[in-house]
């Protein structure tokens, strides 16, 4: 039985449904894997197959670049009767655009970046091209505009001010948000950091870099992230904790969800298939992280990965379903690992729940800590030698036969 037919089949809680929010890149399904080392493996996706396709499926959104929907330089004439086939697409399979980006980084022009480039001429000419498109974005309702600086970075220290370059990104973020501001769009910012590919080295590469350049700019209250599994694992770090931190700074503005394995390329595999336990901490988190033990996040789960380069047609829809199956199965296993009692003892036994509350008492200040002999003199460190354990792996081994579904 295919992932389709058995999709078909499946129980209610792994049937798709627009509540769950789940959208796609155009130019995911949409890619014809061609890569550095090969051509094309399959033909050219139609936007209105691919809106009725993922509709069937049960997805709610689309996404796209500008130039995934019209091809770079086109007329207004012919930017319009794509634009204007996607919309009655879209009104015609009840789905939504929550979020549109704009490419910046395929077109030669873009070869040193759009924002950063070290030619005037080029940051100008990016600024105008996103400024259109947000007018897009807003026409269609989206919620958020993503940024990805791939090509803003550099493979040679020598060539680039990296000081420089940072002053231009901030410059260009504050006049894009004055933009919207005066326009009265309801639309956010959103960084998508990335260490590198397709540049040696992406300026802003980790969400904690883009939160630090966030805290610079003009408004700031407009501009979030939208972390992707596969870039920050390519780089060795977690992503559920990459997420922690920009639901703890409030700038998960989207996210992006694929499958990595460790540091390598980019590999954009379906969610799941590649670091498949962080994966499952990572929807417990989005599903059951927040502070009332209900959703921490409730934006669009938005998947950006790109169908195996075997794939043929068929096998993209067949990838499609997958990443939407794969989150729905670990939502389920992440729901019954919370509802464990045996997993409950051993939360409790581990402390988790314990770092909520507050080291200080209330109205503590340096001045009754200094005074307060059980926290210092009269406390035994040496009673923890040997003792007093934490019982992370008998947790983690709960959560792993959780995950396996031997529980």
């Amino acid at each position: 039985m295919s992932i389709l037919e058995s999709a078909a089949t499946a129980t209610p809680d792994l049937m798709p449904k627009r509540s769950d929010k789940f959208s796609f890149g155009l130019w995911t399904v949409g890619w014809t894997a061609n890569d550095p080392f090969g051509v094309a493996t399959r033909p050219a996706l139609d936007v209105v197959e691919a809106v009725e396709r993922l509709a069937e499926l049960g997805a709610y959104g689309l996404t796209f670049h500008d130039d995934d929907l019209f091809p770079f330089g086109s007329s207004d004439d012919e930017r319009r009767r794509a634009i204007t086939r996607l919309t009655t697409a879209l009104q015609a399979n009840d789905m939504v655009v929550p979020m549109v980006t704009t490419n910046l980084f395929t077109h030669p022009v873009f070869k040193d970046g759009g924002f950063t480039s070290n030619d005037r001429d080029v940051r100008r000419f990016a600024l105008r091209k996103v400024l259109r498109n947000i007018d897009l974005a807003a026409e269609l309702g989206a919620e958020t505009f993503v940024m990805w600086g791939g090509r803003e970075g550099s493979e040679y220290d020598s060539a680039k001010d990296v000081q420089a370059a940072l002053e231009r990104y901030r410059e260009a973020l504050n006049l894009l948000s004055d933009y919207v501001i005066d326009q009265k769009y309801p639309l956010r910012f959103a960084i998508e950091p990335k260490p590198n590919e397709p540049r040696g080295d992406i300026l802003l590469p980790t969400v904690g870099h883009a939160l630090a350049f966030i805290n610079s700019l003009a408004h700031p209250e407009l501009v979030g992230v939208n972390p992707e599994t596969g870039h920050e694992q390519m780089a060795g770090l977690n992503f559920m904790h990459g997420i922690s931190q920009a639901l703890y700074a409030d700038k998960l503005f989207h996210i992006d969800l694929n499958g990595q394995r460790g540091i390598k390329f980019d590999q954009d595999l379906v969610f799941g298939h590649g670091d498949l336990a962080n994966a499952f901490a990572l929807v417990d988190l989005l599903e059951h992280g927040g502070v009332d033990g209900g959703p921490s996040y409730t934006g669009p789960r938005h998947f950006d990965y790109k169908p195996s380069r075997t794939e043929d047609s068929a096998g993209v829809w067949a990838s499609a379903a997958a990443n939407m199956r794969m989150y729905l199965l670990l939502k389920q296993r992440a729901a019954a690992f919370r509802a464990d009692p045996e997993v409950a003892e051993a939360r409790r036994a581990a402390r988790v729940d314990e770092l909520r509350r507050s080291t200080l008492g209330a109205g503590e200040t340096y001045r009754e800590l200094l005074a307060d002999r059980s926290a210092y003199e009269d406390f035994d460190a040496d009673s923890y030698f040997g003792a007093k354990g934490f019982g992370f792996v008998r947790l983690n081994q709960l959560a792993i036969e959780h995950l396996m579904g031997a529980r």
